[in-house]
């Protein structure tokens, strides 16, 4: 195809340009994928400009005033961090987001069913479900009252995101105990912290140095011989223990499905922001029997996914 797909409602020979801006890699192979799925060719039929900040957070306004001055035609931010960049940059570009942040509460859309503005896409319910991951960590460890929470405190969400999470715990009498952890060798080092705090079990606060090093989350687990949650199962195919959540590779995907609707003439405000409509429930059995906790039954047949 010498031109963009017969739908789009574009200039004649104009091949529509995509900004992609996020503040990590990774997302951007399954939103690359979805498009080459949804009839997009790169350089042929779409064009997508990626501005990705790892390491460089600080960077991501910038990018985002880069492709709002270059006038693409759809920005796509897969973070919330990316997505509020985006936000402060173009109120007219259309923005297809994909965040753990209510996007309301952030007074970032009008509803969820009619977002208004330039702004839609996919809401991963990640903090609303903190409070189901703790009642399953409870469930299966109901001795463990104090939850030692791996966040990265330099993180811009990271504050509300945790004090999200401590409102779930204290409705179901538990105390959570933070501990900072800003790389992968934070990580690697926190058992002696956790000790210290005398934890009882082990969870994690979305961010970048958390979602990119689940074999070291599950590590540390191990080390502290705790029960531990995490948000999708990445984390237990990884050797983590329990996960429950949604799927994240089909969010992203998702995002690729709403530039396709943009481009071929749907307006942002018209589009409702997406939920999960499928969330999973993971086991790790080999883990399980390595930390000598058994899983109770009550467990087992509500899991979708056991790895043996």
């Amino acid at each position: 195809m010498a031109r963009p797909l017969a739908a789009l409602s574009q200039q004649p020979g104009k091949i529509p340009r995509i900004g992609y801006l996020a503040h990590d890699a990774g997302p951007e192979k399954v939103f690359a994928q979805k498009l080459r799925e949804l009839g997009y060719i790169e350089g042929r039929n779409i064009i997508v400009e990626y501005r990705i900040a790892t390491g460089m957070h600080e960077r991501l306004p910038e990018f985002a005033d880069e492709m709002a001055r270059s006038n693409v035609d759809v920005i796509v931010a897969p973070d919330p961090v990316s997505f509020r960049a985006a936000i402060k940059a173009t109120k007219t570009i259309p923005i297809v987001i994909r965040t753990n942040v209510d996007p309301i509460a952030a007074g970032m859309v009008a509803s969820l069913a009619r977002p208004g503005g330039n702004v839609t896409g996919v809401f991963s319910l990640y903090t609303e479900l903190y409070g189901k991951r703790m009642e399953l960590l409870k469930e299966l460890a109901p001795a463990a009252n104090r939850i030692a929470v791996l966040l990265d405190g330099g993180f811009p969400s990271a504050k509300n995101l945790y004090a999200t999470a401590d409102q779930a715990a204290r409705a179901l009498g538990l105390v959570l105990q933070p501990v900072d952890v800003r790389s992968v060798e934070d990580i690697n080092n926190a058992a002696p912290a956790i000790a210290r705090l005398r934890s009882q079990g082990l969870m994690a606060i979305r961010a970048p140095v958390i979602h990119d090093n689940a074999g070291a989350l599950a590590g540390l687990a191990m080390k502290t011989r705790l029960p531990a949650i995490f948000e999708d199962t990445a984390y237990v195919v990884a050797g983590g223990l329990m996960s429950y959540g949604a799927d994240p590779l089909v969010q992203y995907g998702l995002t690729a499905v709403y530039v396709d609707k943009i481009l071929k003439g749907a307006r942002p405000s018209d589009l409702p922001i997406q939920q999960p409509t499928t969330l999973e429930l993971a086991i790790n059995r080999k883990t399980a029997n390595a930390l000598g906790i058994k899983i109770p039954n009550s467990i087992l047949v509500r899991a979708d996914r056991v790895i043996e």
